[in-house]
């Protein structure tokens, strides 16, 4: 009898040691893993269309980060940043406000994930506001946190059991082109969610009660839905208009991967607040909340923080990655990347009955998948895995996302050669044409 693969053995080893409410996209056990490129513990080689979801928009090990934090665990570890303050953390803080839409005055907090943003934005915008009302979106993902599980448009299998849930949050509705209202025109969506959104002021919660709205420009696990055009600017004009707090959350957005440093961009949005994470630190834990300095110098000394947040590695890492984008033109390499993944994906749409819709912006890109192209009726969620494994099984990682969990999403490193970018391509649409009815 063959000896089992040592995936196989550290695998039964997760099954037996590790709690079942983690996810596990894959069966993949990492040993090493350089720019797109991953390598398991048995020495197969995958291309990394997942990017640690979105953390590894500069490539796994990029040089230039690794040399960054030798130096640093050289100097200082830790000490927090409430004990004793050190540069790497205002120096990440200045970049950060450097990028970030909008002429007024502005600061920035660090954190370790985007939960941790989400979190401490929302009490920003009630402390600021005197206000209690937060609403998000359906579809919508915010982390993983008591109150981000609040703000989630997804009930299964993300907030089922673990309730009751955090107060005064509120769901409106999001333009997902490719789903809209029965009898509703694609081209009317956008109006018809912001009059939906002013009848939600007069039946769910009034809109002087409203602390903050929070949004991203494009949904992230909910599918990589863009918002329809118009939608985005006109949340300004509403928050704008009834003193609320604009929260964009750009965690997984952020960082060029919609083929502008921040996807507000895309439809000129200045925000009020912007939580950040994931590509900032190249996957080390870092995140942040920057907008507005009278948002920010709203709360008591003390009320906001963390022991870890804006760790001094996580900085080192995170002014590596500033340095990257610029040196290596990541915002610009994220443009070529999309219109590549882009043509591919669109083919699929015309070519294949099971690819619904194909979307993103810049190497944000998804397929939808569905069992009928006219009643739109999503491909179930076995099938989708059946997919995903049939692309492993050739050497290419890629995740899924979606209310339905039949949308597959790129998230690959900017980094990543166009000779890797295209074999991956080639493995997912030949797992495609297997799937097909």
């Amino acid at each position: 009898m063959p000896k089992p693969s040592k995936a196989a053995q550290l695998w039964a080893e997760r099954s037996e040691l590790v709690s079942t409410g983690t996810a596990a996209y894959t069966s993949v056990v990492v040993d090493h893993a350089q720019n797109a490129t991953i390598w398991d513990v048995d020495g197969k080689e995958y291309i990394d269309f997942g990017g640690g979801i979105g953390t590894i928009n500069v490539g796994h090990c990029h040089p230039a980060v690794t040399a960054a934090l030798r130096e640093q665990a050289g100097k200082l570890l830790h000490t927090s940043f409430h004990v004793c303050a050190y540069p790497g953390y205002m120096q990440v803080c200045r970049k950060l406000i450097e990028t970030i839409p909008g002429s007024s005055k502005k600061k920035a907090i660090l954190f370790n994930s985007g939960s941790e943003a989400v979190e401490n934005a929302v009490k920003y915008a009630r402390a600021y506001t005197k206000r209690k009302a937060i609403i998000s979106f359906d579809n919508a993902f915010h982390g993983r946190t008591l109150l981000c599980l609040t703000l989630d448009g997804k009930y299964k299998p993300l907030r089922q059991g673990l309730g009751p849930f955090a107060p005064e949050v509120f769901h409106a509705r999001f333009p997902y082109e490719y789903r809209p209202p029965k009898g509703l025109k694609a081209e009317d969506l956008t109006a018809y969610c912001l009059g939906e959104l002013e009848k939600f002021f007069l039946t769910e919660v009034a809109a002087e009660d409203v602390a903050g709205i929070i949004v991203e420009p494009v949904q992230g696990e909910g599918g990589f839905i863009v918002p329809s055009p118009g939608f985005l600017p006109s949340l300004r004009k509403i928050c704008d208009k009834h003193g609320i707090v604009l929260i964009i959350d750009e965690v997984q957005t952020g960082f060029g991967r919609t083929g502008r440093f921040w996807a507000m961009e895309h439809e000129g949005i200045v925000p009020d607040l912007v939580t950040v994470g994931k590509s900032l630190g190249a996957g080390m834990p870092i995140s942040g909340v920057v907008g507005k300095a009278e948002i920010l110098d709203s709360v008591a000394a003390g009320a906001i923080g963390g022991t870890y947040g804006g760790n001094p590695m996580s900085c080192a890492a995170a002014l590596a990655v500033f340095d990257v984008f610029k040196k290596e033109k990541l915002v610009e390499k994220a443009g070529q990347i999309g219109a590549i993944v882009k043509k591919r994906f669109d083919s699929w749409k015309d070519r294949f009955p099971v690819v619904g819709d194909s979307r993103g912006l810049g190497a944000m890109r998804a397929i939808e998948l569905v069992t009928d192209k006219k009643s739109k009726t999503p491909l179930p969620g076995a099938k989708v895995k059946e997919i995903l494994h049939a692309c492993e099984d050739q050497g290419l990682i890629v995740i899924k996302a979606g209310v339905f969990d039949n949308v597959i999403r790129t998230l690959m490193p900017l980094t990543i050669s166009e000779k890797e970018l295209n074999k991956g391509l080639d493995i997912l649409e030949g797992a495609l044409e297997e799937a097909q009815p």
